[in-house]
């Protein structure tokens, strides 16, 4: 028997898209472990003086709970 959690979590970088998700998926490991799948939900961009500044990134984590916090 397994149960999972999926959470949005959104991240950011000044380099790229892809650095944003490894962000939240480094981040995210820390606290949650255990993670099992990363769905990019939403791409977007911060833009100051026509340039970008900052590439976002909403993503759906979801991780395995721990059998020693089930609630019986």
């Amino acid at each position: 028997m397994s149960v999972y959690s999926i959470i949005e979590i959104i991240g950011t970088s000044p380099v790229s898209w892809e650095d944003a998700v490894r962000t939240v998926v480094e981040t995210a490991d820390k606290t949650l472990g255990d993670l099992r799948v990363a769905e990019v939900q939403r791409l977007d961009m911060r833009i100051e003086e026509g340039k970008v500044a900052q590439y976002r990134v909403k993503v759906k984590l979801s991780f395995k709970w721990l059998e020693s916090i089930y609630i019986e």
